[in-house]
């Protein structure tokens, strides 16, 4: 009994320990763009929508990229495709399931439909290279 708990507390321990660093996936607000682009900090903005389908498809590949070490000082602000009108008229984005990537606060890429772990990673790859 009491090894079984000393070894669950060591196993616990170690994965907090070697846990790969978490990048930030966030809700859109036009304060925390505005201050990450400000800040010059890697960022990209993800316009999805939870009736699409390439939507879906996308966020568990995105949410596993931002679980490596690579992609660890990168933010990902979701940004609903549907109310998020100003926001898409500026970015001038015209379909769900686009990301914009920023470095240095400026636009360096952006992604359509992309489903592909390769061609999301290398798109956001281009935020923190």
């Amino acid at each position: 009994m009491y090894m079984k708990t000393f070894l669950a507390i060591v196993t616990m321990a170690l994965m907090m320990v070697t846990a790969p660093a978490r990048a930030d996936e966030r809700p859109f607000s036009t304060a925390t763009l505005d201050q990450l682009l400000a800040d010059g900090q890697p960022v990209a903005v993800d316009f999805h929508a939870d009736w699409c389908p390439t939507c879906r498809a996308q966020a568990p590949i995105v949410r596993q990229l931002l679980s490596t070490p690579e992609f660890k000082n990168l933010t990902v602000l979701i940004a609903n495709y549907d109310t998020e009108l100003a926001l898409r008229k500026s970015l001038n984005v015209a379909k769900q399931s686009t990301l914009v990537v920023f470095r240095h606060g400026k636009e360096v890429a952006r992604s359509t439909g992309d489903t592909s772990r390769e061609g999301l990673a290398a798109l956001l790859r281009q935020a923190v290279t």
